[in-house]
């Protein structure tokens, strides 16, 4: 369970609660390990195997994509500095592995 304050590119704050399945998810490359390319959606956006280094962000293996390599219309940066990623704007699906 997590909330946190997002901050879209123009400055606009907002409040997102990760904790009751909203499309955001971290999807922040520095906050994951064990990194690997397992696949590619319809759209090319590569799809991705990891941990999260800490397990705050959640435990176990995930599949996901890196925010890095996304349209910007899909990333929100939270207010430590880290993207989030909205889900339901790209055709990869997050989901523990």
């Amino acid at each position: 369970n997590y909330s946190t304050t997002q901050y879209t590119p123009g400055g606009t704050e907002f409040k997102i609660d990760t904790s009751k399945g909203t499309g955001y998810k971290w999807s922040d490359r520095r906050l994951k390990k064990n990194i690997n390319l397992i696949g590619e959606s319809p759209s090319e956006l590569n799809i991705y195997s990891f941990e999260y280094n800490d397990s705050k962000y959640g435990e176990g293996l995930f599949q996901g994509v890196m925010s890095d390599e996304i349209p910007s219309y899909a990333v929100l940066v939270n207010s430590d500095g880290y993207d989030m990623v909205d889900y339901s704007k790209i055709d990869v699906n997050f989901k523990q592995i």
